[in-house]
Order: C-alpha cells, then structure tokens, then sequence
C-alpha cells in the first residue's frame, strides 16, 4: 500500500489522473494509517479547496458530480473525529479565506435565485466549520465574512421558505447566531456594531423574526421547525439587535437626536461622528425594497413594537421618560394606520386593521406599564407633547372605528386609563362607535368591548362625574339614527360594567343621573313619540338604560339622611306621573290602526319602566322606613280609586286598565310581556307581605288568579318549543328568548307561585319540566367555549331537577314523577308485541293512567290475605311466564335511546324519600324495562348500556326507605328467579349477537350494578326478615339449577357461555356475602335455625366449583378477584372457632376445615406475581388487597417454610417500586394497600416491623438519588405516609419513632439532590413534603429533638418556588405552607427558637404569591384560580400569626416591611392583593404606635409612600370596621 501513497501530492495535481481516482486517493489517504505525508491533513484540505475555487473562478472545468463529491469531501475531513483529535492536541489546520469567500457566494446564490445546486453539502460544511471553534476563528477574526454569512443565511432562510434544506438551514443560522454574539459582545467599537446590524443585518433580522413568530416553519412536514429551536433563534435575533442598535454607549447619540440635547464633551469619544441612530434604524425598516409590499407591511408592524420593546429595555430608568416617548412617534410614524389621516394610504382590510392595532396596542401598553406618561410631568415641563400624540392616536381611533377588532377597543382602554382628558374631545363618537351603535358578535371581541365600558364607567365613578358620561350616553341615544339597526343599549357586557359602577356611586349621582334621564325623555321623545317608530325605540332604550339605573343603584335604608329620601321620593312622584303613567296611557289609546312596531315598542317602554319603578318602591318600603312613612300618608297612598285593600299592579292604574294593557302586551313575545309578568309577580309577593299568615278567602282568589295569569302568560311560547339562549337582560328579551325568560321568571319563583296553583297548572308545569330537560349527549346552547354563559331552557330545567328545593314542593313533585312514570310506561306500551288485552292484566302498571297515588292494582295487591289465591304469586308467576317465553315488549333503538334519557332524569332525582305506593311502581316500572327485549336494530353496547342503567336504578330504590314495598308485591326468591332468568337470556344474546368482551368496562359495569342490586335486595329480605330460609333456599336451587352452573360443575369451558357464568359468579358471591353475616350474628343464639348455616355451606361449595375453572387456567379475571374474597370470607365465617369471625387466624393443624383449600393457594401464588399489574386497576386492587388479608387470617393455608409476612411486603414493594405503575394509580390505591399493611403489622413480629423500617430507609439511601433510582425513593416515601396511618402496637411505634431522626435526615438530603435538578424534580419534592408535614404531625410528642424538627425549614427553603409552571406551583405552594403550618400549631417552642428562619420560608410564600400574581402584559387570569387559593392559605397564615400576638410582635413591623417593599415592585390582580392586605393589616394590629413612626422614617422614600397608603387604608377599612364590631360585643 506504501508503494500506492507514494507521491501523492503529485498525482493530486497530476492532470493525467482522473478526477474519480483523485477523490478515491484523497479518500484513502485521509483514513489510511500508512500514507505519511508531512502535514497530511492541510495538504489533503488545501487540494480540494484549491479545486473548488479555481472550479467557481472559471480556471477548472469538474462535472456536477465531481464538485458535490469535493464539497462532500471538505465536510467528511471537516467533521472526521481524526481532525478533531489533532485540533484538541494542538495541531494547527488552517482554513483558507478563499474557501469561506465560495461558502458565502454559494449561499448568496441560493438566496437570491433560489439554486438547489450542491446547497445541502454547502450547508454541512459550514456547520461544520461554524461547530469547531478552531476553524470558526476563520469567521470570527473577519467579521466582515460572519456579517454576510449572516445576512445570507437569513434572507435564504425568508425567501426561501420551502426549500428542501431549510432544516439543515436553521440548524446553521443558529451557529452562526451564537458565534456572531460572542464577537459583538466583545466588540470595542460600538459605531462598527451599529454599522453592521444596520446596514446588514437589520433587515434580514427583523424579517426572519417576523416570519418565525407567524409559524411559517411550524407545520407539520419536513421543513418542521422545532419550538425549542424556533424560540432560541427568536432570542439570538433579539440579542443581535440589541446589542448592535441599542448599546449603552448609544444613549448619548439618542439624546441629541430625539431630545435636541448636546452631549458632554467628554462623552463622545468614539461616537463623535455617529448622527441620528434613530433615524437611521427607521429609515432601514421603512425601506420599500428589502420585501414584498404585503410582507413587508406585516414586517413593520411587528418590528416597530419589538423594536421600542428593545429600546425601553436598554434605556429606560429614572430620568429618561422624555427619551423613551419620543421615539414612539417617530415608530409609530412608520405604521400604516399612522397615514390613514394624511389620506396616502389605502383603505385597510380588517386583517391588516388587526395586525397593526395589536401593534398600536402593545406600544400603548408599553407606556401604561413602564409609567412613561406623567400627567403633570407632561404638562407643566413638556408643553403637553405626550398628551398631543395621544390625543391625535385617539382621533385616527375614533375616527376609523373597527368595532370587529379586539384589539381596537384595547387601544382605547388604554388610552382612557393614561387619562380620561385623551378621550373626552370625542366622547359621544367614542360612545356611540364602541358601544351604543357597535354590533359586536364574536365573543372575544365582545370581552374586549366589555372591558372598555366597565373602565369607561369606573373611571368617571372615580371622578365622581358619572351624570357627564350619562349626558353624553343620553345624546348619542337621541340622535337623528337608524335606531332599527342598533344592538341593544344594555347587552349583558355593558349591563354588568354599568351594574359594577353604580355600586359604588353615592345616593346624590344616582339622582342626578336619575332625574338626567327623566328630563331628556320629557323633552326629546315623549312630545314626539305618538305613531313615530323610531321615537319608540329611542323611548325603549332609554327606558333600558334607566331600568338599569334604578334596579342596581344602591338603595336608601334607614340611616339614610332625610333629605336624600325626599328627594328620592319626589324622583319616585315625577317618574310615576310624568313618564309612566303617561306612557300606558297611549297604550290605552293608540293612534289608530298604526305601526305594529310602535305599539310594540311603546309597550316595551312603558312596562319596563313600571316594573322597575314598583321593584324600586317595594325595595324603598323594605328598608327605608322615612320612605314608608312618607308614602303611606303622601300621594302614593291615595291614587289607587280600587276600594281593594290589597296591593294594585301600580298606584293610579286602575284594573279595568290593565286588562286593556295586558290584551296589548299579549300581541307580542317581547319584553313588556314578560314586565308584566313581572308586575303580577311583585304583586303576589307585596300581597303574600300585607296578609300574613292568616289570607282572607279574597285574598287568596287574587293570589290564585295573579299565579295563574303568570304561568298561563308563556304558555303558548313554551308550546312552541323553539327558543334562542338569553343572555340575562331584561332588555334583550326578544320573540326569540322570550320563552327562556318567561320560563326563568317562573322557576325562579316556584315556591311563591306553585302552592296557589291549580292541579291543572301543576301537571302542565311538570310536563314543561320533563319536556325542556336537555337529551344526553346533546349539546344545550353554544358549543364555543369561549362563549359567555347564557341561560337556556335545558340548563334551567336541570338545575330545578338537581335543586335540593323540588322536593319540597310535593304538588310539583308528585306531578312530575307521575308524568314521568306515564312516558316511560308509554314507551314500554308502545313496544308491545301482539295482542295488547292480555298484556294488561298481566302488566297492569303499564296501562294505570290514574295521576293519584295509589293505584286501583297497588290497592288490590295492598290488601293480600290468607283468603283466596295470593296476590304476590300471580305477579311473580305472570312475569316469569312472560320471561320465559319471550317477554312481549320489544324496544328498537329509538325507542330504547328515548327510554335510555328518561331513565338518566330518574337517575338525578332523590329516591329515596319516595311513598311506598309510588316507590312499588317505580320499581315494576324500571323491572319491566329491563325484562324487555331490544330490537333487532339496537346495538349490543346500546343494549348493555341501557339493562347497566336499569339495574343501578334498581339497586338505588332497594337501598331507599320504602324499599320493603317491593315485598308486598312479590317473595324475593321469585323476584331473583325472574331477574336472573331474563339476565342470563341476556347473556345468550350479547355472547351470540354481539360477541361482547367478558373483560371489556361495560360488560364490567353491568355486572357490577347487576350484582349490586341482587344484593341490596337480598339485604331487604334479611332486614324485613320474610321466611329467610325458605327464600334463600329457593334462590339456591335456582342458581343451581341453572344451565351456566351444570356446566361449571361438569368441567366443560364452552365458548358461548363464558358471560353466563360470570353472572352465575356474581349472583354466588352476593348469595354468599349477604348470608354469611347472618349466619355469623344468629350463630350465638341457641334457637337459631341449622338450615342458614348449610345454605351457605351449599353456596360455598357451588361458588367454589364455578370459580376452578378460572384458577386452573390462569391468574383469575380483575372481575372475579372480588368473588374470590368473599368465598373466602364466607368460607372463613361458616365455622365456629377463633378464626370463625373472620378476625383471628384459626388454629386448626389439619388444614382440613376450609372447603378449596388448593384454590385459595393457586390464587394467593398468583396475585403475589400480578399485584404490580393490578395495580391500575383501584377495584380490581382493593379485591386483591382484601383477598390476601384473609388469607393472613387462615394459618392453614400458608405455605410451609415461606412466611407470609415476608411475601406480600415484598409485593406490596414491587407495586410501590414499579415504574410501569403512574403516581395517579398509587395514590388511587393507597387506601387498599394502607388496610392491607395494617393488617400485616398485627400479623407480625417486632422483627417484622424492624426490617420495614429498614427497607425504608434503604429506599432513602442518597446512593438511589445519584443513581437516578426515582421509584426506590418515591416507595420508601409512600410506605412512610402508610405506616404513619397504620394502627401500630406501642413498641412498633417506639421502634418507628427512635428511626425518625434517620427518616427527617434522609428526607433533607434527598429534598436537597432533588431541588438541584435541572428541571426540579417535584415527583420527589412534593411526596417528601407530604411525608415531612405528616411526620412533624404525629410527631408532635414523639419528636422531642428540636434539631431534627428544625431540619424541616432547610427543606422549605431549597425548594424552588419561582420559575415553576402554574398547575406545579398549585401543588407545590400547599405543600410547603402545609409544613410551616404544622410546625407553628404542632411545635410552637421550636419554632419560637427559630422564628427568623420560619418567617423566611413564610417571606418566600408571599413573595411567591405576589410573583405569580402579578398582571402580565399578554396572556389572561385562566391561572388566578389557582393563585387566588395560595393567597387565601397566606392570609389563613397571617391571621395564625396574629392570634399569637406575644410571639410575633416584635416582629411585626418587620413582615410590614418586607411586605410593602415587595409590592411596590409588582401591579397585583386586585384579588389577590385584597387577600394580601386583609392578612398584612391583621399583622398591622400588632404595630403599636412607635412601630409605625419607626416604618414612617426608616423605609426609602417610595417604599414609604406605599407604606402610608397601605396604612391609611388599614385605619379607614379594617381599623374602623373592626372598631365599629367591638362597639357592640360584650
């Protein structure tokens, strides 16, 4: 081979060699171990790059081929671990410019025209050379050639979105980013690096970010961009532009330029000739050729918010508000919408209005939230430049409304809450696009639009200039508008905004708002309202909006002063005389045959406006005394011309004018209609009032007839059955919601409205009831879930149906389950096959149409005797004979799905109060439902759903009060024979028809509600104690003469019958588990009867030759395990003796007193190797679980030389220690294996116990921390918190508590490894501080050491509470405050000796409280939730701390401090600040009067001015609250 290498410089540029055997021979030289040249690898490195220069400089002519091979051959030496061995050693490889110079102009080429050509070994070699610092150097010491490779990169990167290698692309620019920031962030010469960004790299920069941002590379297909990746370049991009544009050593340049400020001379330096950076950086991003149009405006937008992100990041600090607002014009200029007003930019789509209102929208956050603007700053020293450029931002708003656009109406929230004046030039243009004349649909925008009226109205309120906003609502309301097309004024956004405000409003503005309204009604609308449409609906949304006002302002009590209650009485006065009473009036006389519109609306208006003013005065005579006793002797007494005592509709109406009313308000489905329901409604309460408890016979017709003329009001509407979702509002009920709001109206008052109603009225209001409920699986309203919640006909029928109220209203009730009871029975009748005559009387309950109680078939079957034939026999012999030869009721799908939701509204109702009568024809009911038969059509799922529902419904009548109804009707023994009859038909079909898995959850289920209910009825047989040996006889020799059992017996496994025996299975186990305690308490009573106890000797034997099958085959289904443990139960209880109760080990030697001794064996071998996969499976587990603790009882059974403690601890380790099984099923499953080990512990010895404890702290050993064995730690943890609940004997106990200092200091050192993970490892960190609060709590007077009670708070603090997810934040905050709480209740002396590190844990909850808190720029509150109930814990802490005054007093001004300091740094949710401060203001209890001098001095002086606000709230809110309570306690 030597002989090969030899002269291999030569014939590398030997022309006679071909370029094929050049390659091979570079190729082999480079590997081979035995071509020796000196300096080999430049050599070797230096001919191939020669090749492809003089290639790409026109000197050599290579095929395609032959130049990807070379460019593959650079990157195969670029990449040989070989180099990069020599490199690590020392050796020097140089890389030519040249060859960098030809990657550059390669990748410039596939930039600009998009050349596939060799880009992908181009690509590779470049990554390769920018991975390996000792070639990069050849980049980084030309920083000219990064540059370009940079831009190049980027602009490839954007113009060719799609290419093939646009992976492999990123993978580079990523490199290139990186090295680019390490030269920039040692570059000397600031002017250079603002050259080179500007002039390079900006544009390429800024356009990459923009479409890394928009997810161009975020689908799904080869060209993924992975989000880890994505967001890294996003921050490389951002650093490149910061560091190049907006460096420290700019600020003076930006000074002179945006604040005509000349710069000290010893200042400039090297700066001296740099002029206008601001400039210079918009005039690059303004630049028409870099991009597209389109692009290139969705490019601006981005940039100018990001780009004034940057710079208020770098200058932004005392000092420098002025600097930083005065390049937001400057960015702002560069925005489109900002030359909408210049006329020289084209009308915008309202995609392009979205993009670049979000971007006017964050620069505006921008300021809000950085505190740029200061409104006497501003105006006193900068001649109100700040307030100028607001005020024009907020006329291009205005002016270009885009109600469509979320983000438009946060604009003008923010803008309103830089100040008020901003808006104010145009606030009746502000109103009426952004609210009275805005229709808004989507739901989002519909949020936004709400925001902005809530702080439209706060903010007057706070100004106290609420009536102004109103002058100019009531303005825009009456202008000359289409008023057809306007929304209504209060949808339910606005309505609650406006609700919010007036809360808070004093008496005297809601007057003067009030009486606003009154006199623009009188003077623009009531003189022209006759027969002028629009007029009408001008009146109706005025009349809207002073509904609103009235209902929701605070009312007038009686420690209001008297002044103020006159007035209010003369506003009631005027309102009733001057606009009310004169609006019926034109209802009484309308102006002829006019508009039907106008009548509507006028109705609307003037009913909406009486209801409100007679909620107002009842409201008013309530509380108001000084109201009352001046309306009882004023005007309002004596205008009612009825000599009727009780209460009239309205004062100075008389009834004759109601009805003429009442016939106009019936013409249409709107809101008057439902007004004057509203009327009649607070007419029967000031009725219901004014009589007592003793109502006169007139009072009660009056009560009656007001009752029914509200039910009967929507009546035809309901018929309907058509309605649209309301959102709430009285004054958006329409023809489409006005059946949802009639039916809310009378819900909401059925306790008021049903005891005067007739039994008519009643059964037609339970027919509403069971009409409107919504149908499973449908959905009720809109399926958005971002959609606010509207109230529907469905919602508000479930909720009545699921009130704890409705059975207390027995007519109701009553009614509802009759015309329940009548449509189930309806649908069973109509699934009748043949002949319905005989059918009749053999199913009478199905054809009873009498609505009482008691039926006439009850009665007969009540009135069973020793005469005559017996009642129970027939019924019993007529359903089994229909059952045995085919019940003649047949259900197809349809009819069974309608059967299906009629049984889930039984479901939800309370059965268990249920009369005996109506208790015995539910259950024939729900009995012959599930002895139909399903159609041919009916799916076997659907079936086996359908009989899973019924028998859970059974099982839930035989466990209420009146369950031994069922027993006057039929003997148990032929009730089980019916239902087992018809179940294992059942079996046969679903095995046949539908090939149902045995093992599937629903065949699981069904066997499982099955067997719940023929145990609940064998329980009732035993409590009513009904000829117990005769009945359960019979059961027995049923089940053992059936078909399923003749087979197990005989050992045969057909195929067809495995669903058949596992029903046989669980009726046995139900046979056995309701007989064995009876046997067991009758047993020490002398008379008891022998048979019961062979009974179950017999059930014994039969369950245990049913289940062998099962064992000999394998491990037992998860389904059986439970019948395994009660055989084993019942088998344990059938002998006298110690181990005959089940609770101690019997100590027979034979072992021959068990019946299946070998299967008990088999089953305990077999669940000691499947418990870890029984694991996922709760039920499953608890059986399994219970089975061994038997088996621990029965000494006989266990295996000879194999302790039994020893094995199933050892198990119970391998579920605990299992990675296969997930947190969530041990923690489902602790309850089980806690019982079992309890069980296992009495079981043992000391020695026992010992070896517990030490497989434990085995599991704590730090060597399974550094070894990363996270489940040996998390089963020693779990075993921690079981034994801590497990019943121990006193030395097991002592035995625990002398290893409990071991236990706290394995629990530090592994809470210490697990917090320096990267990222924390909370499934250790949490179970340990579970571990760790149970400890310190059952501890309290074992642990008597203060240092190992003291090791707790090491653990505390290294938990990291920042940084943290907001659902593990949630889990972990509770943890850590669960901790210090128990040290502070359970160990108060050490923690009074360790109150500095008990107060810094608890500092860490506040400050972490207050991080998580915080009001975030983007993003909503979906996490508060969870934040708020952390806030609640910390101010559960503070009231701990403060009912220990004389521990922490001295301590006191302190925690003030520390708090106040750190809310100055943050905006808090104003809820999670008001849990906060009510718990610092209980700490501020304990301040005496020199503390808070001593806070007042000694704080800085901005922590001080929030020190005297938080002070100065604490003296007017919760000082004189407080006060005022102890003024009066004893």
């Amino acid at each position: 081979m030597a002989a090969v290498y030899s002269g291999i410089s030569l014939k590398l540029k030997s022309k006679r060699t071909s370029w094929e055997d050049k390659l091979k021979l570079a190729h082999f030289a480079w590997i081979s171990h035995q071509c020796i040249l000196p300096n080999k690898e430049q050599v070797l490195l230096d001919w191939a790059r020669q090749s492809l220069v003089s290639f790409y400089k026109k000197k050599l002519e290579l095929k395609e081929d032959i130049v990807e091979r070379l460019w593959v051959y650079i990157d195969n030496v670029l990449r040989s671990k070989k180099l990069q061995r020599l490199l690590k050693d020392g050796k020097t490889v140089t890389l030519q410019v040249s060859l960098v110079k030809v990657i550059n102009e390669r990748l410039a080429e596939f930039s600009l025209s998009g050349s596939q050509t060799h880009v992908g070994a181009v690509l590779s070699c470049c990554q390769a050379i920018l991975s390996t610092p000792a070639l990069a150097v050849t980049y980084t010491a030309r920083q000219e050639l990064l540059v370009a490779l940079l831009s190049q990169l980027c602009w490839a990167a954007c113009r060719q979105p799609e290419a093939a290698a646009v992976a492999q692309l990123f993978e580079v620019i990523h490199l290139a980013l990186g090295r680019y920031l390490s030269v920039q962030q040692q570059q000397v010469n600031p002017r250079r690096a603002f050259g080179e960004v500007t002039g390079h790299l900006l544009q390429p920069c800024l356009v990459l970010r923009h479409l890394l941002s928009g997810g161009t590379w975020a689908q799904a297909g080869p060209g993924q961009l992975r989000p880890a990746l994505s967001r890294e370049l996003r921050s490389q991009l951002e650093a490149v532009l910061r560091g190049g544009v907006f460096q420290a050593e700019l600020l003076p340049s930006y000074k002179e330029e945006l604040l005509d400020q000349p710069p000290e001379d010893g200042k400039m330096g090297a700066m001296k000739n740099l002029l206008a950076p601001a400039d210079t950086v918009i005039a690059r991003l303004a630049d028409a050729g870099y991009c597209e149009p389109p692009l290139r405006a969705a490019v601006v937008a981005s940039s100018v918010a990001l780009l004034y992100k940057l710079f208020l990041d770098a200058y932004l600090k005392e000092g420098t508000q002025l600097l930083c607002f005065q390049l937001l014009p400057r960015l702002f200029g560069c925005l489109r919408v900002a030359r909408l007003r210049e006329g020289s930019e084209p009308a915008l789509s309202t995609s392009d209005w979205t993009a670049e209102l979000l971007v006017v929208e964050q620069l505006l956050t921008s300021v809000a939230g950085n505190n740029i603007y200061n409104i006497a700053a501003d105006r006193i020293r900068h001649g109100e430049a700040q307030f100028r450029f607001y005020r024009r931002v907020a006329e291009l708003l205005v002016s270009h409304a885009q109600a469509s656009v979320p983000a438009w109406f946060r604009c003008l929230r923010v803008l309103l809450s830089l100040n008020h004046l901003i808006l104010e030039p145009d606030l009746d243009d502000l109103l009426a696009s952004a609210w009275i004349d805005a229709d808004v649909a989507e739901s989002r925008t519909r949020k936004a639009q709400e925001a902005l009226v809530h702080t439209l109205f706060q903010t007057y309120a706070k100004l106290r200039q609420v009536p102004r906003l109103f002058e100019e609502v009531l303005g825009v309301i009456c202008r000359p508008a289409a008023d057809a097309l306007r929304p209504p004024v209060l949808a339910a956004g606005p309505a609650s905004a406006l609700r919010d405000c007036l809360l808070d409003l004093p008496l005297s503005q809601i007057l003067d708002t009030w009486a606003l309204v009154l006199e623009k009604f009188q003077a623009a609308v009531l003189p022209c309202l006759r027969g002028d449409v629009d007029m009408a609906l001008k009146a109706l949304s005025l009349s809207a909006l002073l509904h609103c006002v009235l209902v929701h302002a605070r009312c007038p009590d009686a420690g209001t002063p008297l002044p103020v209650v006159r007035r209010t009485r003369a506003a009631m006065e005027r309102m009733l005389r001057e606009l009310v009473q004169p609006l019926l009036g034109l209802l009484l006389a309308p102006p002829g045959p006019g508009p039907e519109p106008w009548l509507q609306k006028v109705s609307d208006a003037a009913l909406l406006l009486a209801h409100a003013w007679a909620q107002v005065d009842a409201a008013l005579s309530l509380n108001c005394s000084q109201y009352r006793a001046a309306s009882s002797s004023g005007a309002l007494a004596g205008e009612t011309p009825e000599c009727s005592r009780l209460p009239p509709l309205l004062p100075g109406v008389e009834a004759r004018c109601w009805r003429k009313i009442a016939k106009v308000a019936a013409q249409f489905d709107s809101v008057g209609r439902y007004c004057l329901e509203q009327l009649y409604l607070q007419k029967v309460k000031r009725t219901l009032v004014q009589i007592g408890s003793s109502p006169s016979e007139e009072a009660l017709q009056t009560l009656r007839a007001d009752a029914a003329y509200i039910l009967g009001s929507g009546r035809e509407s309901l018929t309907r059955g058509t309605a649209a979702p309301w959102d709430g509002q009285v004054g958006t009920v329409s023809a489409g919601t006005y059946p949802v709001a009639h039916w809310h109206l009378v819900v909401s008052n059925l306790t008021i409205l049903v005891p005067y109603l007739g039994p008519g009225d009643v059964r037609y209001l339970a027919g509403v009831l069971l009409r409107t409920l919504p149908v499973s699986g449908a959905p009720d309203g809109p399926a958005d879930e971002e959609e606010e919640p509207q109230v529907t006909l469905g919602k508000i029928s479930e909720a009545v149906l699921r009130s704890p109220v409705f059975p207390e209203l027995p007519s109701l009730h009553a009614a509802f389950l009759t015309r329940l009871a009548e449509d189930c029975a309806g649908v069973l009748r109509a699934g009748t096959q043949g002949d319905p005559g005989p059918l009749r009387q053999q199913l009478p309950w199905l054809f009873e149409e009498d609505p009482g109680d008691v039926a006439p078939w009850e009665a007969r079957f009540a009135k069973a005797g020793p005469e005559g034939t017996e009642p129970r026999g027939d019924v019993a012999r007529n359903l089994l004979s229909l059952v045995q030869g085919g019940f003649p009721i047949r259900l197809e799908e349809e009819p069974l799905g309608r059967l299906l939701g009629l049984l889930e509204v039984v479901s939800a109702l309370q059965l268990d109060s249920l009369a005996a009568p109506r208790h015995a024809r539910y259950f024939l009911l729900l009995l012959s439902a599930a002895l139909a038969s399903p159609g041919g059509s009916c799916a076997p799922s659907l079936a086996l759903t359908f009989l899973t529902a019924c028998y859970r419904l059974l099982g839930r009548l035989q466990r209420a009060k009146s369950a031994r109804s069922v027993l006057k009707v039929m003997y148990a023994s032929d009730l089980c024979e019916i239902v087992l009859t018809s179940l294992f038909g059942a079996c046969r079909r679903l095995r046949v028809d539908g090939d149902v898995d045995g093992d599937a959850a629903p065949w699981r289920e069904f066997l499982q509600a099955a067997g719940t209910f023929l145990e609940q009825l064998l329980q009732t047989l035993v409590q009513a104690k009904h000829s117990l040996v005769l009945n359960f006889g019979k059961i027995l020799a049923f089940l053992s003469g059936c078909g399923a059992y003749t087979e197990a017996a005989k050992g045969t496994q057909r195929e067809s019958s495995p669903l058949g025996r596992q029903l046989l299975l669980v009726s046995l186990t139900a046979l056995c588990r309701v007989l064995g305690p009876v046997v067991r308490e009758r047993r020490p009573q002398p008379e008891a009867p022998e048979a019961l106890p062979g009974l179950l000797r017999q059930a014994v034997l039969r369950t245990g030759a049913v289940l062998q099958p099962w064992a000999a085959r394998g491990p037992p289904p998860a389904a059986l395990l439970a019948a395994v443990s009660t055989l084993l139960e019942a088998d344990l209880g059938q002998h006298p003796g110690p181990g005959g109760g089940g609770t101690e080990p019997s100590q027979a030697p034979d072992g021959t007193r068990l019946s299946h001794p070998a299967l008990y064996r088999s089953v305990y071998s077999q669940l000691l190797a499947e418990l870890p996969a029984l694991a996922r499976d709760a039920p499953a587990f608890q059986a399994a679980a219970r089975f061994l603790t038997l088996f621990l009882l029965a000494p006989e059974l266990h295996p000879a030389g194999e302790p039994v403690f020893a094995a199933v601890f050892h198990s119970v380790r391998t579920v605990l220690a299992d990675p296969a099984v997930p947190a969530l099923a041990v923690e489902a499953i602790e309850p089980h294996l806690g019982a079992l080990l309890a069980h296992l512990l009495e079981a043992g010895t000391t020695e026992d116990f010992r070896a517990v404890l030490q497989c434990v702290l085995r599991g704590l050993d730090l060597r399974n921390a550094w070894s990363a064995d996270q489940p040996a730690i998390l089963s020693a943890l779990t075993l921690i918190k079981l034994l801590l609940d497990c019943p121990v004997s006193e030395k097991q106990a002592s035995l625990f508590w002398r290893a409990s200092p071991q236990i706290i200091t394995a629990l530090t050192l592994q809470n210490r490894e697990a917090c320096q993970e990267q990222p924390v490892a909370l499934a250790v960190v949490e179970p340990i501080l579970d571990v760790l609060a149970a400890l310190l709590r059952r501890g309290e007077e074992a642990i008597r050491n203060p240092h190992h009670i003291s090791l707790a708070f090491s653990i505390l603090l290294a938990v990291p509470l920042d940084r943290l997810p907001p659902p593990e934040y949630g889990r972990v905050f509770p943890r850590v405050h669960s901790v210090l709480f128990t040290i502070l209740q359970c160990h108060p002396k050490v923690m009074l000796k360790a109150v500095p590190s008990f107060l810094n844990c608890f500092h860490r909850l506040v400050l972490s409280v207050m991080r998580e808190g915080r009001q975030k720029d983007k993003g909503g509150v979906e996490d508060l939730s969870g934040v708020l109930a952390c806030a609640r814990l910390v101010e559960r802490m503070y009231s701990h701390l403060a009912a220990r005054a004389e521990d922490f007093a001295v301590f006191s001004p302190f925690m003030v401090a520390q708090y106040v300091t750190e809310v100055q740094k943050v905006t808090l949710y104003p809820a999670v600040k008001g849990h906060l401060q009510e718990g610092i203001y209980l700490i501020l209890d304990l301040c005496i009067e020199p503390d808070v001098q001593f806070l007042r001095a000694a704080l800085p002086p901005g922590v001080r001015d929030g020190f005297k606000a938080l002070h100065n709230d604490y003296v007017k809110y919760h000082r004189a609250k407080h006060e005022g309570e102890r003024r009066y306690a004893v």
